[in-house]
């Protein structure tokens, strides 16, 4: 203790230790794990994603099914009462068959069967594997090459920036859809890459056309980013003292980047779902035998008035799906993007 004139103690100041300084990429993720919102819907999407990984097991150990096999003359036991898989219609003249509806139990034919007699659920399960995998793979490759040519195109300029600048433009011009059914159309029959080979239902064929399409999308906002950083102080400053370009683009520029590239990791999800189930419906997409939400839409297209589950069940699920990924594609936003919300100081 001091005394002063005026009779009074003071205590002296004792210096407190300093907080090692978050970095910002430990700033965002502190940001993003504090939006309930968020978390809710990437706990949501992870339940999704582990149901899909679990569709062997449950096809095998639970419901003793095979979901890619037809099984017209099946039969299973519901309290004791032998039902057919595929019953006799009873409406109009009574010809044809009408798959089993819900049966209500888990392990047997929960949400009933398609024209095939094949499992619903269990199809509906390897189906949004399928297509979780193939928006998944698509969705990083296309990163890879947008961030890839924008960098490319941003950094150097000239006559590089003006070819990839308009072969990015050409591929704008196209409606995604219509440049991908295109393609579809094309590669059907499928595609020779030097030594690789992929017949037609091959699932490298879709992620590679859907990795394509969306390139522009995610090259040219990087570009234009590259662009205003290439102009920026520290980067003039590290080419006016001679650090070499690679350098450059490693330490410097490709860092500031990938806050832009993680932030459109939702959003391509989403535009990659959507497109591939819709290749899918169009039978220009995953091929038999193989399954995808699109695929089983278009199967239980002609069910949707006698069993609208088939149908509705894949539906259900892509609207699931592209709604957590909406929800967590904003928090990713308001973490990783600075110039999103105004954050308090």
């Amino acid at each position: 203790m001091a005394d002063t004139a005026a009779g009074l103690t003071v205590s002296p100041v004792v210096a407190r230790p300093a907080l090692p300084a978050r970095g910002p990429w430990a700033t965002a993720m502190a940001i993003l794990l504090q939006n309930r919102a968020a978390m809710s819907a990437l706990f949501v999407l992870l339940c999704i994603i582990a149901a899909c990984l679990a569709a062997p097991l449950y096809a095998h150990q639970i419901a003793h099914v095979d979901a890619f096999q037809s099984n017209v003359d099946g039969e299973i036991d519901i309290d004791g009462t032998t039902v057919a898989v595929l019953e006799p219609n009873t409406e109009g003249l009574g010809l044809g068959v009408t798959p089993i509806g819900p049966t209500g139990r888990f392990a047997t034919y929960w949400l009933g069967a398609d024209s095939q007699g094949r499992d619903v659920f269990a199809r509906l399960l390897y189906g949004g594997r399928n297509s979780l995998m193939i928006a998944g793979i698509a969705t990083v490759i296309c990163l890879s090459m947008g961030v890839l040519v924008g960098i490319t195109a941003g950094f150097f300029g000239g006559l590089i920036d003006t070819g990839l600048s308009r072969l990015l433009d050409i591929l704008w011009a196209f409606p995604v859809f219509l440049l991908a059914i295109s393609l579809s159309v094309v590669l059907i029959h499928g595609v020779q890459l030097g030594p690789l080979s992929f017949d037609s239902g091959s699932l490298v064929l879709p992620i590679l056309i859907i990795s394509c399409v969306y390139i522009p999308y995610v090259a040219r906002p990087v570009r234009a980013q590259v662009l205003t950083l290439k102009h920026s102080d520290f980067v003039l400053a590290a080419i006016g003292i001679g650090v070499p370009s690679a350098r450059i683009l490693w330490r410097d520029i490709l860092p500031n980047v990938m806050t832009t590239a993680v932030v459109f990791i939702p959003l391509m999800m989403v535009m990659n779902i959507g497109l591939e189930s819709a290749l899918s419906y169009l039978s220009v997409g995953v091929q038999a035998p193989d399954a995808s939400w699109g695929t089983i839409i278009e199967d239980g297209q002609g069910l949707l008035y006698s069993r609208p589950w088939v149908a509705l069940a894949p539906g259900i699920a892509i609207a699931l799906t592209v709604l957590c990924l909406n929800i967590l594609g904003d928090g990713v936003r308001d973490a990783f993007d600075p110039r999103s919300q105004v954050r308090p100081g």
